[in-house]
């Protein structure tokens, strides 16, 4: 069974949210890096772009496929996770603490993000 923090925002999409202030720490869930199986190279933005919520924020490759991760939320990239150029399979280990990808300044409050009970269900309906 994978891993939901109770402290951390979800999105149908299998990001997580964390609050940090103005600004959010983003990466895929515990239930994501499962599906994804071995993580072999992840595709992050460059520091500085503006993004838009629902825009693709990455890309993940695994043995078994790509997967684009979209922006839970509205801003500008302002740090990624340098550590997954060479240890991309921290996002299986870790995929709440070492393994995440950005770090946005938000431009908007951000809306549409699922408590961790909500993301449960899907996860149990999916």
């Amino acid at each position: 069974m994978a891993e939901i923090r109770e402290e951390l925002e979800y999105t149908e999409t299998h990001e997580w949210v964390k609050r940090e202030g103005k600004r959010v720490r983003i990466g895929v869930t515990d239930y994501a890096q499962q599906n994804l199986t071995d993580v072999v190279y992840v595709d992050l933005p460059q520091v500085g772009k503006e993004i838009k919520k629902g825009e693709i924020l990455a890309s993940i490759e695994s043995v078994k496929s790509v997967s684009d991760v979209y922006a839970p939320v509205s801003g500008k990239v302002v740090e990624v996770n340098s550590r997954l150029n060479d240890e991309p399979e921290l996002i299986n280990k870790s995929p709440y603490d070492d393994g995440w990808l950005v770090v946005i300044e938000l431009a908007e409050e951000p809306e549409g993000l699922i408590d961790a009970e909500a993301y449960k269900k899907i996860t149990e309906q999916q």
